[in-house]
């Protein structure tokens, strides 16, 4: 007996065994059937997808976010649409339109005139989980939101890569520039449809084969530049530094020299100082002695002066006094003085009576 025979025994002993009882059978094929309905009545809301639940008979649209299980009543009265809300990749690369999340190579036709294309523009994508009846209402269920992707991305980035001009979009800083407009101008309009765009990845783009050359040559010229720049940099570094330690150096020995000279300096101010000070001394002790002496010379000279003033003056009195004696008693005390002295007279003149005496020492006696 094969299997399937007797899986066909089996259940109809079974209808045998129920048989007997009809209401059981009644009982079990309403627990199938209800069975059946919850199962159909129950939708699972996968992470990363959005639930849009429509109440046809009241028109009421539920946007639901949350994972898990969710209620459907059956019979037409609601009807659940599932999104995919999960992060997307579109791919604009190759000669041809593949899917709608890959769709032909980006060219672009710059300000100058030429013409540029991206190999391989990605854009990276998702449904608002919010909006999520938005999307259904706009463009379908499923994914058929994915048809917003390729004319919107493909105008768009035209529109704001064809601004700049060949030499401006091989810059990165302009090229990125470009990249965040296009993001925020494709934004602008996919939100109206529940689509929000994260990130745009273009690479380098391709020109000629004449320009790529110039690029190339024009890319190591601004290579040498930046060598050239850096050694510059590099140059003023160093001479930044040299300068600094020839300062450094110079300012230490400046300093040095000065406080030997300072020091030399102070030095010498104490020793001006002290030598001041000695001469001062000096100064003032010899100029006391000098004084003492000085003082003592006048009154010396003061009492000469008057020893001599009175001898003088005795003198003179004297002479005074024998200038009206006679002759006689001028002779007398001449006589008294020259006693024992033997005069010598030689005649000045042929003159009888002599007006004048020699009077010479002899022996040692006046």
């Amino acid at each position: 007996m094969t299997r399937g025979e007797k899986a066909r025994a089996q259940a109809r002993s079974a209808l045998d065994k129920l048989g007997g009882d009809r209401s059981k059978l009644w009982l079990v094929g309403g627990a199938v059937v209800l069975v059946l309905i919850a199962f159909r009545s129950c939708v699972t809301v996968e992470p990363g997808h959005v639930a849009v639940r429509v109440n046809n008979l009241t028109g009421k649209v539920e946007t639901i976010t949350q994972p898990g299980l969710i209620m459907r009543l059956p019979f037409g009265i609601h009807s659940v649409h599932l999104v995919d809300a999960s992060p997307q990749t579109f791919h604009m690369r190759g000669d041809r339109n593949v899917n709608a999340l890959e769709v032909r190579e980006l060219t672009v036709r710059a300000s100058d005139g030429s013409n540029f294309v991206f190999n391989d523009t990605t854009i990276l994508f998702k449904v608002v989980p919010a909006a999520g009846a938005r999307v259904v209402f706009d463009a379908g269920t499923g994914h058929a939101y994915r048809m917003w992707m390729s004319p919107y991305a493909r105008s768009l980035l035209r529109d704001e890569f064809g601004r700049e001009s060949t030499i401006s979009v091989s810059n990165p800083t302009t090229f990125g520039q470009a990249t965040e407009r296009a993001r925020r101008r494709i934004n602008e309009l996919l939100t109206k449809h529940g689509l929000e765009v994260t990130s745009i990845v273009t690479p380098r783009p391709r020109f000629s084969d004449e320009y790529e050359n110039l690029i190339e040559a024009r890319n190591q010229t601004d290579n040498e530049m930046s060598v050239i720049g850096s050694n510059l940099a590099r140059a003023a570094t160093d001479r930044t530094r040299r300068l600094a330690e020839v300062d450094r150096d110079q300012n230490k020995e400046m300093q040095e020299k000065r406080a030997a000279l300072e020091e030399a300096l102070a030095t010498s101010v104490a020793t001006q100082t002290q030598i001041r000070r000695e001469v001062d001394t000096q100064k003032i002790e010899k100029v006391a002695i000098g004084q003492a002496a000085l003082s003592a010379a006048r009154q010396r000279a003061v009492e000469l002066k008057g020893q001599l003033d009175a001898q003088y003056s005795g003198r003179k009195a004297e002479i005074d006094a024998f200038r009206v004696q006679p002759v006689e008693r001028v002779m007398e005390r001449l006589g008294q003085r020259l006693e024992g002295v033997t005069i010598e007279i030689q005649p000045w003149a042929n003159d009888s009576v002599p007006s004048r005496l020699q009077i010479e020492r002899a022996g040692g006696a006046l």
